[in-house]
């Protein structure tokens, strides 16, 4: 794979006419990934495109994929790993493609088939979709591939992570092998070059940052902070910053949780994982957009799914199970080089992690030293009583009214390098 060198503009991308002006209108200028995409994907090469979440690869891949499109007509699909991104996908193509009559399809579970089916047989321009439901209408024959003529895998590496290469692999199988394929991924696991080597065809590599990178002008710190003092932590928080905030949970069950106490600390705020319905998502997310909520609480199916501007402050309530994701949690703020604050609550048994996510990222996160005014919230009726330790971290023993002591590294924490 190549590296190729930024152009200036997006005038100095050979747009056609109608669509530069489209650009214009909402744009001033190109991000560094949009600037080095477009020119080589206009010109029909497969791409692998490393860049950090929020840097703007929807229209890196999107502007390219109307640009051919129009000129040489078939369809375009773009494959995402959740609901959120696919209408977040969907939302920026149609505000630049709506003045030139551009046509898609949403194909996302907990929608409508039968509304998907009808708008699939309207011939979109390009096809949205998540490869679990895109699967589903392959089934049932209700989608014909043969007119596509470029592929994005868009958040690649979320999509491996939730176990959707078998459905990745089906679908670029059964599209035609004359074709353009791009993809786009935040970190570079094996399985994506695997992917690039078996399904691309000499793909140019634009990496804007390298694997694992986050934004620069994200200010991140770190808590150790033991269990029943959360709630304590985020209420003094919540209290000392304005403007919205986004909070991550491990589990759907501690979301739903922490979203009623965080509104019984007189926070509007609302939930979104995968048990809540499309809509009721959708309603959360588009709230959390236009003020209505100050806080969303999220679990990981977030991490990815989440394009609000200004979002001020991202809170760690949980350190992640996979530590890639905490690239991605923070991700929701500081975008577009703009400045955010990251804050993660971490167990003292969980300095490990953080190592490991300083190592991940490059950067030593700073560690802050608790407020002294804290005292133990009663528990009995918040977030921890009941919940199971933390992903592979089990234990046959557990501390009364807490987690289990980690097991899950046995080098002795004293061999490590850093001091706490």
């Amino acid at each position: 794979m190549k590296k190729e060198q930024p152009t200036g503009s997006f005038a100095d991308c050979g747009l056609r006419p109608a669509l530069l002006a489209a650009l214009k209108n909402l744009f001033t200028e190109p991000t560094p990934i949009q600037a080095r995409v477009i020119p080589i994907a206009n010109e029909g090469n497969d791409v692998v495109g490393i860049a950090q979440t929020g840097t703007g690869k929807t229209l890196a891949f999107g502007v390219p994929m109307m640009q051919i499109l129009a000129q040489n007509g078939g369809q375009g699909l773009v494959l995402v790993p959740t609901r959120e991104l696919a209408m977040q996908v969907e939302e920026m193509l149609l505000k630049v493609g709506k003045t030139f009559g551009l046509r898609l399809a949403l194909i996302i579970g907990g929608a409508s088939m039968n509304l998907q089916i009808k708008a699939l047989q309207r011939n979109p321009h390009i096809i949205v979709a998540t490869p679990g439901r895109l699967n589903d209408l392959m089934r049932q024959k209700k989608v014909d591939l043969q007119k596509i003529k470029i592929i994005v895998l868009d958040e690649a590496d979320r999509m491996l992570d939730i176990g959707f290469m078998p459905q990745i692999k089906g679908i670029l199988s059964q599209a035609p092998t004359d074709r353009q394929t791009m993809l786009f991924s935040a970190t570079m696991p094996p399985e994506i070059s695997q992917i690039a080597a078996q399904f691309m065809k000499q793909p140019l590599r634009i990496e804007i940052a390298p694997s694992g990178t986050t934004a620069e002008k994200v200010e991140q710190t770190v808590y150790f902070v033991e269990s029943e003092k959360k709630k304590a932590l985020l209420k003094k928080i919540l209290q000392e910053n304005q403007g919205t905030v986004l909070i991550f949970t491990r589990t759907k069950f501690g979301a739903k949780k922490l979203t009623f106490d965080v509104q019984k600390l007189g926070h509007s705020s609302a939930e979104i994982h995968s048990d809540r319905s499309l809509a009721q998502r959708k309603a959360a997310l588009d709230g959390f957009k236009n003020g209505q909520y100050r806080v969303l609480i999220a679990t990981d199916i977030a991490a990815r799914g989440i394009d609000v501007k200004n979002i001020g402050l991202v809170i760690n309530f949980d350190v992640p199970d996979q530590l890639q994701d905490y690239v991605h949690r923070i991700g929701r703020t500081g975008r577009a080089g703009g400045k955010g604050q990251a804050i993660t609550f971490a167990r003292p048994d969980q300095k490990y992690d953080i190592l490991e996510i300083e190592k991940l990222i490059k950067k030593q996160i700073k560690v802050e030293k608790m407020p002294e005014d804290l005292s133990p919230e009663d528990f009995s009726k918040f977030y921890f009583r009941n919940e199971k330790p933390t992903g592979v971290m089990f234990a046959k023993k557990r501390r009364p009214g807490g987690f289990a002591k980690s097991n899950r590294f046995k080098k002795p924490f004293a061999k490590r390098k850093r001091a706490w």
